[in-house]
């Protein structure tokens, strides 16, 4: 179900939907905050906590997979509890997680409390977008308001590693997952002041087996591709690959059966709605290997300061911000395809830059054209796949995109972080510490316990260098492939501003509206 309510006559905004609004976009801050964060403060846990590589990777992804896994039943929940009281619940949820993550003992502890996160950043995010859609009637203040929320993921990336720097600078690694804490504990304190509650009437049947047959589908098939890497016996990604096809069989062939189903297939009927999700799911897996490389490069390699890289990153957030805020200009002019193909060609720069040199100011520049460039994935991938589906499915087509979304965020750096870590380990010689073969911060540490350390130190550096600069020239080629997917399936899809004559879309939506208001 969709929160866009058409029957309604539009009612303007007072006061209090404003202020309810800042205090809906405080967590969506954060989301993209707390994340950025931590990327700043791998090199930190990782020399305290000495995780593999394999559970470093784990401890940073598990977050995108876990909200991927949940979103859809967590906007079922909304509609059956009322949309304030899961936001309040993810909310809780979101600061008990933290704490845990904050004092974690162990890489063992971190994971699980990551997890837990991505299941609360489920809870809180699709909440935020449906109260948005209820409290704002009048499609010009709501589009201000969705407007908002896009903007708030971006702020968040920007201020996320300043705060983080400043944190890093002056306490330990787990003071990142505590700058959650008094945000969530706010929107605790005023949701029930600010905020209306609303429930779907008549929801829709929430069939768990679905959830955790679409669980057991994509986490078998990301362990695979992580024990690849972390040098495990053949068999078991074998073995994890066959019950993540099975999973993913037994899913597709439930949902085909279903009256209610947690994912309608039907909806790929349609190339423009699967070409929007590739673009999103492709997309992002291209961005976010390297976007999770980066920080670790500017401070192990490079030797920045956490406020340091922080600011060499803060290029990127602005390149995104600057290119969600020109997508919606150009849409309603020039065709999406186009734009989207515009945007991952510049892009293509940004990685071809990364990949072929080294330095710091080519990492923090080549990121800022790769954020640039697929800004237009994050602002017109969901509009696109609502588009293209029926009005009455327009709820489940943005959360398949959210999830889309999400999920490729989470396998950007399962794929692409693997591949980096496998280049890694193979450049380390047999003769180092095994710890060194980890990550590149095991390494650094084992070097300064050596006479000879330096040497080690060197070697390290270059080849964790040798793996960002790989998993920059596999972003780029999944980029020319998501290019030509969105050439072939995306093509015929009018200008937005164009849309209602030309497409059919529901007449109260505003040209070049983000429609992203699900369930």
């Amino acid at each position: 179900m969709t929160s866009d309510i058409a029957t309604q006559a539009p009612e303007t905004a007072g006061a209090r939907q404003w202020l309810g609004l800042a205090t809906l976009l405080l967590p969506v801050t954060l989301m993209t905050a707390d994340l950025g964060v931590l990327w700043l403060a791998t090199p930190y846990l990782a020399a305290d906590l000495r995780p593999s590589s394999a559970q470093l990777l784990w401890a940073t992804d598990i977050y995108g997979f876990l909200t991927a896994g949940t979103l859809v039943i967590m906007g079922t929940i909304g509609d059956r509890i009322g949309r304030r009281k899961l936001l309040m619940a993810g909310s809780a949820g979101f600061i008990m997680a933290s704490l845990i993550a904050a004092y974690a003992p162990g890489p063992e502890v971190l994971i699980t409390a990551r997890a837990l996160l991505g299941v609360a950043g489920a809870a809180v995010l699709p909440s935020t977008l449906s109260l948005i859609s209820h409290m704002f009637t009048d499609p010009r203040q709501r589009a201000t308001a969705i407007a908002m929320w896009v903007t708030a993921l971006s702020v968040g990336l920007a201020v996320g590693p300043l705060v983080g720097g400043v944190m890093l600078t002056s306490w330990w690694w787990g003071s990142v997952f505590l700058m959650g804490v008094p945000i969530m504990l706010l929107a605790l304190a005023t949701a029930r002041v600010l905020l209306p509650e609303y429930r779907d009437p008549t929801p829709g049947r929430l069939d768990l087996a679905s959830v955790a047959l679409f669980l057991l589908a994509v986490l078998p098939m990301v362990y695979a591709i992580k024990s690849l890497a972390s040098g495990a016996p053949a068999w078991q990604p074998a073995v994890a690959s066959a019950a993540g096809v099975v999973c993913t069989v037994a899913f597709v062939r439930r949902q085909n059966r279903l009256a209610t189903p947690l994912l309608d297939l039907r909806l790929f009927h349609d190339r423009a709605f699967t070409g929007a999700l590739l673009t999103l799911l492709i997309g992002m897996t291209a961005l976010n290997g390297v976007e999770y490389l980066v920080p670790q490069y500017l401070q192990a390699v490079a030797g920045q300061s956490p406020l340091e890289a922080g600011l060499w990153l803060l290029p990127g957030a602005a390149g995104l911000i600057a290119g969600s805020q020109l997508t919606p200009v150009l849409a309603r002019r020039i065709r999406p395809a186009y734009v989207l193909v515009g945007g991952l060609l510049l892009s293509l720069i940004g990685y071809t830059a990364i990949a072929l040199s080294e330095g710091v100011l080519t990492a923090s520049l080549g990121l800022a054209v790769i954020m640039f460039g697929v800004a237009p994935i994050s602002v017109l991938g969901t509009v696109l796949a609502v588009g293209a589906a029926p009005v009455e499915k327009a709820g489940a087509a943005a959360a398949t995109g959210q999830t889309a979304y999400d999920l490729g965020l989470a396998l950007g750096i399962a794929v692409t972080g693997t591949l980096a870590v496998a280049v890694y380990r193979g450049e380390i010689p047999d003769e180092a510490p095994a710890a060194a073969k980890d990550t590149v911060g095991a390494a650094i540490a084992a070097a300064e316990r050596l006479p000879d350390g330096a040497s080690l130190l060197a070697t390290a550096k270059a080849a964790f260098t040798t793996g960002l600069q790989t998993a920059a020239t596999a972003s780029a080629v999944l980029t020319l492939v998501t290019a030509v997917l969105v050439t072939t399936l995306l093509r015929h899809v009018p200008a937005i501003a164009a849309a209602p004559a030309e497409a059919g879309t529901k007449p109260d939506r505003e040209a070049g509206e983000p429609v992203t208001a699900a369930h």
